[in-house]
């Protein structure tokens, strides 16, 4: 089932992609990462409605209420907490959903690059029985796995001085740290759920990809990189994108947008 829904479809998009853009590997990559966001655009806009719908509760007159009658009762909090969700219809783990989503596609998309560029005899008579027949595979074969300084088989080192500097890695967390603070919705309650799993996500997300990039062939590191540049333009087309959340110390002013409400 996995092989058949996912593996195979990525690996055959893949190598249409590498086929029609004259076999360059790197490209046909960052091309299925923008087909790929392309496709689940709409669980980021549920995302962006979703944190839209978490900001205008904290801010809610009725919540306050809540907050202020069970000051002293936790427990009894978050129990009416999750009473007023049901009752609005939101969801608190709703804006994680497409970080989520994004996990079974990296293990699909790393096998689907392995199997694509077939190092070896037995992967390249896999690839020959999942490839759909309209490829014509002997002219596809060997692709062509090197892509600016990287071989994307592999995992990535720059050497300097005979120290191997994983570079992508870092800029995979770097560029996956960024996405997640500067598109992470203000909370006028830092302690709720939502609010939590978010600091949560924007914590270890970065550590995650930073070590399957660490790890795995840096194909799956141009994707990473790619993906969150991606997804930093779309919240910053949609006026989403909040650039001061990445200055040390930074807390947004969730009093004003209680008044403004």
């Amino acid at each position: 089932m996995w092989e058949t829904i996912i593996v195979n479809p990525f690996t055959n998009v893949l190598l249409l992609i590498y086929k029609l853009i004259g076999g360059n590997f790197g490209i046909a990559i960052i091309l299925f990462t923008i087909l790929i966001r392309l496709i689940t655009h709409p669980l980021m806009a549920a995302q962006i409605k979703s944190s839209t719908k978490m900001t205008e509760f904290q801010q809610s007159k009725q919540w306050q209420d809540i907050q202020k009658k069970y000051k002293g009762d936790k427990e009894k909090l978050a129990q009416e907490q999750m009473n007023l969700y049901k009752e609005l219809g939101i969801s608190p783990f709703a804006s994680c959903l497409p970080s989520i989503i994004q996990i079974p596609l990296i293990f699909g998309l790393y096998q689907s690059i392995m199997r694509a560029l077939a190092p070896t005899p037995g992967q390249l008579l896999i690839m020959t029985r999942v490839v759909y027949p309209f490829f014509h595979l002997a002219a596809l074969v060997p692709l062509n796995s090197k892509f600016l300084w990287m071989n994307l088989g592999q995992p990535e080192r720059v050497y300097m001085f005979g120290v191997g500097i994983p570079l992508l890695a870092i800029i995979v967390a770097l560029t996956t740290y960024v996405q997640s603070k500067v598109t992470m919705p203000a909370s006028t309650n830092p302690g709720d759920q939502g609010a939590q799993m978010n600091k949560m996500m924007a914590l270890y997300m970065p550590l995650l990809l930073g070590y399957f990039a660490l790890t795995f062939a840096s194909g799956l590191s141009v994707y990473f990189i790619t993906g969150n540049l991606i997804g930093v333009a779309q919240y910053a087309l949609l006026g989403k994108v909040n650039w001061r959340a990445l200055i040390p110390g930074y807390k947004p002013d969730t009093t004003a947008l209680v008044r403004n409400k």
